[in-house]
């Protein structure tokens, strides 16, 4: 594993970073660092803007209430975005942070939410959304924020799915088998995951995934996850067989 830096403070912004360069600090980054961390002018941080690669940066207090970021030195090159592209069914609240939070972890470059017919709830804030993957990034070394783009209906969302890129959909009613061999298959590139609500698919968009030639089912075993715990488990699987678990660092 590369020597990160676990320690001190990790925080995105949405400025450029360069060598020297003086950003200040939003409130809630301001108010997380002096009274939440307890750090003082002359702290280190580290920066990220998604572009930039990540920096060192000291604090500096430019009044009171005021706070100031000045960039050091570059630590980390820029990574290049996932590919992975990770659609979903919109969940509960608390259920559907976690499952964003964790598949920004799992190196989702994409986040798609499809409203399907058994959808828990229809009203997704996209702020949000992208509020909690900068929050899962910032926690875990990552360094470009993934995409979050608006919601779509089932129905649209697959007409207008890049037929050159496999789609994996987990489908709970398929006969139990290992879904390696079918991962394999597919071979390596730019792939797309879409995990369905905690109802399942409906009979309808069930066979137009299966009529989908781009789409391959996939099983996750012989017990019924539900839709966040199936989220992590198949992100996990599709990343150590066709993934960038498999690449060489």
């Amino acid at each position: 594993m590369p020597d990160y830096d676990f320690k001190s403070p990790r925080l995105f912004t949405q400025d450029r970073l360069d060598a020297g360069a003086v950003l200040t600090a939003g409130e809630a980054q301001t108010n997380y660092l002096l009274n939440v961390l307890r750090k003082d002018g002359g702290d280190e941080v580290l920066l990220f803007n998604g572009v930039d690669g990540e920096w060192r940066a000291t604090l500096r207090k430019a009044s009171k209430k005021k706070l100031e970021f000045v960039a050091g030195e570059r630590i980390r090159e820029q990574t290049p975005p996932c590919d992975l592209v990770y659609c979903f069914a919109p969940l509960k609240v608390g259920r559907l942070d976690y499952m964003v939070q964790k598949a920004v972890e799992m190196g989702a470059g994409v986040l798609q939410p499809v409203l399907t017919d058994h959808t828990q709830t229809h009203r997704l804030r996209t702020d949000k959304m992208r509020a909690n993957a900068v929050e899962a990034a910032e926690q875990c070394g990552i360094l470009t924020i993934p995409e979050c783009r608006e919601p779509l209906k089932f129905g649209a969302f697959l007409s207008g799915w890049n037929a050159d890129t496999p789609l994996v959909f987990c489908d709970e009613r398929m006969e139990q088998g290992t879904p390696v061999a079918a991962l394999e298959a597919l071979g390596p590139g730019q792939k797309g995951l879409l995990i369905g609500p905690e109802g399942g698919f409906s009979p309808s968009e069930r066979a137009a995934l299966q009529e989908a030639p781009f789409a391959t089912a996939i099983s996750l075993g012989p017990r019924i996850l539900r839709a966040d715990t199936a989220a992590v488990a198949a992100l996990a699987l599709l990343q150590a067989v066709v993934g960038d678990w498999k690449q060489e660092f």
